[in-house]
């Protein structure tokens, strides 16, 4: 199924709502600040923008309905989210959507751990439906957050079904919405999330959302640590992210 939006919709990607590590650690752009995301959600709410998640975006990503919006996306499942994220976004009335690691819940991050990344708790399965209580929603980020190019083809498909189903079994209620680990996919991938009935699968690409495009292949705005309120609006109300696209 093809995007059918009669206005751009950018989808926000978070990682971390934490403090960032010192100096020199890897990757401290993914890491937004509690306070700034606050602001951020504060700010839409402002604007007269409304976040949503995955599910909630569904009708406007296929033109059924309209209005200015945002979809609020997670990677990974941080415990931070819960702890950090899930005020705001309550605050506001917004909802989200959280890709979760079904085999590492109540783990840590340890795919990044041979890059140096500060190893940080992920959800267990009583805080993702805690997460689930608080109106937000869970999608899936595989079984063991995977490079997909780098498994098999049954490696693959078991990480992408065992992600999906080990989450269904935890929340109770079906999980309809996937995204590609580091954005590492090809096209047998895409093709696996529509036999899995994923309604939706989220990229690393940038760029908003625009008609005619895969629902199984949407681009994403990402916020980093460095992202001030000019340059966020920047990022969703013009083409700004659109011209970055990858």
């Amino acid at each position: 199924m093809l995007t059918q939006n009669r206005q751009p919709i950018p989808i926000l990607v978070y990682h971390q709502i934490a403090l960032a590590p010192p100096k020199g650690s890897p990757f401290r752009s993914l890491y937004v600040a509690p306070k700034a995301f606050a602001r951020q959600m504060a700010w839409l709410k402002r604007l007269g923008y409304t976040g949503l998640s995955m599910s909630a975006l569904q009708p406007y990503l296929q033109g059924e309905r309209s209005g200015k919006v945002v979809g609020i996306t997670f990677d990974d499942g941080y415990q931070n989210n819960l702890v950090h994220a899930l005020p705001a976004l309550a605050r506001n009335g917004f909802s989200s959507t959280c890709y979760a690691v079904s085999g590492l819940l109540g783990k840590t991050n340890i795919w990044d751990e041979n890059i140096g990344i500060p190893q940080t708790p992920l959800m267990d399965e009583g805080e993702i439906r805690q997460w689930v209580a608080g109106g937000q929603e869970i999608g899936s980020h595989t079984h063991r957050h995977v490079n997909l190019l780098e498994t098999d083809e049954p490696g693959g498909r078991d990480e992408m079904a065992l992600g999906k189903t080990g989450l269904e079994a935890v929340i109770g209620r079906p999980v309809e919405h996937f995204c590609y680990p580091y954005g590492h996919f090809k096209a047998r991938h895409v093709e696996l999330a529509r036999e899995l009935g994923f309604a939706t699968a989220t990229t690393t690409q940038r760029s908003r959302c625009h008609a005619g495009l895969d629902m199984l292949q949407l681009p994403r705005v990402p916020v980093m640590r460095s992202t001030v309120l000019p340059v966020f609006w920047l990022k969703i109300a013009t083409a700004y992210e659109d011209r970055r696209k990858k």
